[in-house]
């Protein structure tokens, strides 16, 4: 009996450090991929500083956001990690290469996700602020730990203003709660205020997200080359490099008498207009035609089926929510891998879901960057500054560690919240949840009409009414007689 025990604690052991080994490796990896992203836009200038004491602060802040942004693509990868985990088990039951896959390591990643995000959120990224912007107590030794003891004490007053703000709040809502949490504070009060963030973070997803489908059309198509119907590449660019050539005249006669500073500053910009668009028309025209013709359409065809496709699920689970409770989203404490496939078409739906559930968070980023009170934080390669690259961090924190929520909410997924991500107090209001699946179907289906409507206009006005002149430029640049002769020549 001795011996089973001792081999029951040596087998748990093991598990236990497999199971922390694979995280450390899988957090590591990710931590060197955001360091490598947080340096590309970083401010060089901050970093290489004359001042030792600053270049040290940037450096500690810089560390935290790393760490910060490799929580947020940790929680970016929960969902996708669970699902091809369950799918890897139905595949591969008895392999023996497989068996350190299983729930009780799937249930750590969640925690650790749960707490590391908490930590991030709620103590890292202010003491990073905070850290910045400090400069020492009045009187107190210059130094990086006189900034850390600034930063500890705003840290604290913080902590506190906030409790207090969310103890009030519980007290009005939930007067029973807000007494426990006084005694027992990690067991009520920390996931009650988790609870109003993710609630916060899955409202910005509901925001962004519909905008940013709208986008991914335009934002990529930006990136690829576009077919241009009753286009001819080859007038087009001789104009626009006519355009160019008269431009760059213009800049370096250096007669400072016969143009101002404005108007100079006009037309640099101009001629980078018109370089840009002339850069453009060559690799259009070094495109091959089957990346031309037949790349550009695919990819939209793709993004239009992957957009159509989240419509249709969260309206099926609109309706699965009217005639089923088990469609509500739920926590659960044991994943049960390897017992039954998440979704109803196999492998294949679920490699279906693990797209649509990184497609969505791609959209939801790129329309948090394209929206009008946050487009100030898209950041520039080496001319980011550090507090915006705090602010990007908990921006990108908060979208990711709402995505599981969000994405089980809407029904992209069947599998089930795990840990303390399913025991947020609103994800119980049915009357919630069903108006969160009509809100997002109803302004996804807006927005995707506005967007394909709005491009077929754009192509079709492009294509027969403006096609007769090769490039619209001003009558200051290029003579209205050679443009009367080129539109004559299209005519004839």
């Amino acid at each position: 009996m001795e011996t089973d025990d001792v081999s029951v604690r040596e087998q748990l052991f093991h598990n236990r450090v497999r199971e922390t080994i694979i995280c450390i490796l899988l957090f590591t990896c990710l931590y060197m991929v955001c360091y490598l992203v947080l340096t590309h836009f970083k401010k060089t200038a901050e970093f290489v500083t004359d001042d030792i004491e600053d270049a040290t602060v940037n450096k500690i802040a810089l560390w935290l956001c790393t760490f910060t942004l490799s929580v947020a693509a940790c929680a970016v990868l929960l969902l996708p990690i669970s699902i091809l985990s369950n799918e890897v088990l139905l595949t591969f039951p008895h392999s023996y290469y497989m068996q350190w896959l299983n729930g009780s390591l799937i249930h750590g990643l969640w925690n650790l996700v749960f707490l590391f995000s908490n930590l991030s959120l709620v103590f890292l990224m202010p003491f990073a602020y905070f850290f910045t912007e400090s400069e020492g107590f009045a009187g107190s030794k210059k130094g990086v730990m006189a900034r850390v003891y600034e930063a500890v004490v705003l840290l604290l007053l913080l902590a506190l203003l906030v409790l207090g703000i969310v103890w009030v709040a519980s007290a009005l809502l939930h007067d029973n709660i807000a007494r426990k949490s006084l005694y027992d504070l990690w067991e009520y009060y920390l996931p009650y205020l988790y609870s109003g963030i993710s609630l916060f973070g899955v409202l910005m997803l509901l925001l962004c997200t519909p905008f940013g489908l709208s986008r991914m059309f335009s934002v990529t198509g930006s990136l690829l080359v576009k077919p241009r119907l009753l286009e001819d590449i080859e007038d087009t660019l001789s104009c626009s490099m006519f355009e160019e050539n008269s431009l760059r005249r213009k800049l370096n006669c250096g007669n400072q008498s016969c143009w101002s500073k404005l108007n100079m500053e006009a037309l640099r910009q101009e001629y980078q207009t018109v370089r840009t668009k002339r850069v453009a028309l060559e690799m259009r025209r070094k495109a091959s035609p089957w990346q031309r013709n037949l790349g550009y359409p695919l990819v939209m065809i793709a993004l239009l089926a992957l957009t159509v496709m989240c419509v249709l699920m969260v309206c099926f689970n609109v309706l699965e929510l009217l005639l089923d409770e088990t469609a509500m989203p739920r926590g659960m404490e044991d994943p049960h891998l390897g017992m039954a496939s998440f979704s109803m078409f196999g492998s294949l739906g679920a490699a279906v879901q693990v797209v649509l559930i990184l497609y969505l968070m791609l959209s939801s980023v790129v329309g948090f960057y394209s929206s009008s009170l946050f487009c100030g934080l898209l950041p520039r390669a080496k001319d980011t500054n550090l507090t915006q690259i705090i602010a990007n961090c908990v921006s990108l924190l908060i979208l990711s560690s709402a995505l599981p929520v969000f994405s089980r909410t809407l029904g992209i997924t069947r599998f089930d919240l795990l840990g303390d991500f399913g025991r947020y107090n609103w994800l119980e209001n049915f009357y919630v949840v069903f108006l969160y699946n009509m809100m997002f179907a109803g302004l996804t289906s807006a927005s995707l009409i506005k967007t394909v409507t709005w491009a077929v206009q754009r192509e079709l006005i492009r294509a027969f009414g403006l096609h007769r002149l090769p490039l619209t430029v001003s009558r200051s640049t290029v003579p209205f007689r050679l443009l009367l002769a080129s539109g004559l020549s299209k005519i004839q």
